[in-house]
């Protein structure tokens, strides 16, 4: 069967899923323009003329999948509901065990910055952009009186420092904690930084609210006790 032709835009985003997909299988520096090439049955040059290096395609893709996740954050953090639970709900995800970013290719993005000026730029925007968009909501939420928070940039800071580190354990030693754990030790996070009655406590929200933030932040189908369900794409 003839090979169906694709547009520019179509064969871009049609390698930089492989070259995602290369990434988190191979890691940065064991995976090749080659294995991108092949995994798609094209030629080697195809991939060049679109990307042309590999430390182009390496950046390309890791921003391809982490814009994906910042838009999925967008819309949790802009719904028409409370500055709490949308936090509630954008941590939750965020999180290791929920369905946020793949925190298998983040870690290696991390790890390979420390030696590419390139992928290092990229992944401090896009850190920058998750943060950003917390220290919106967090402000909303203090100015609306919800909650008291004096800095919300530091407060962005500690709890994406408290959940990349908390990936990069349960990403690199699986196992050790159950995802409901973790869950609560997310949730513990945002209490203390915003000074939040803790879920479930008296006070820590109607019933409604409650229900929602466990909704939102499992899988489908997922059992709650599901160990390490990577999360960052």
């Amino acid at each position: 069967m003839a090979r169906v032709r694709l547009s520019v835009a179509e064969r871009r985003e049609e390698l930089l899923r492989a070259a995602v997909e290369q990434i988190e299988a191979r890691g940065v520096a064991a995976v090749r323009i080659s294995d991108v090439a092949t995994a798609l049955g094209v030629s080697n040059a195809l991939v060049l003329y679109h990307f042309s290096s590999k430390e182009q395609l390496v950046a390309a893709a890791f921003t391809h999948a982490a814009e994906g996740d910042l838009t999925q954050l967008r819309q949790i953090l802009r719904r028409r509901s409370s500055a709490v639970r949308r936090l509630r709900a954008a941590v939750r995800w965020y999180a290791p065990t929920g369905q946020a970013k793949g925190w298998r290719l983040w870690i290696e993005g991390w790890a390979a910055s420390l030696r590419d000026p390139e992928l290092r730029q990229v992944a401090h925007t896009l850190d920058q952009e998750w943060k950003r968009s917390l220290v919106e909501v967090i402000t909303e939420g203090t100015a609306t009186g919800e909650f008291h928070c004096a800095d919300p940039m530091a407060a962005a800071w500690r709890l994406t420092a408290f959940l990349d580190g908390l990936a990069v354990q349960t990403t690199a030693y699986p196992g050790g904690l159950s995802r409901a754990a973790m869950l609560r030790w997310a949730d513990a996070a945002l209490v203390r930084e915003l000074g939040l009655p803790a879920p479930g406590s008296d006070g820590g929200g109607t019933t409604d609210e409650k229900a929602t933030a466990t909704t939102e932040t499992r899988a489908p189908g997922a059992p709650a006790e599901e160990p390490g369900a990577n999360g960052r794409t």
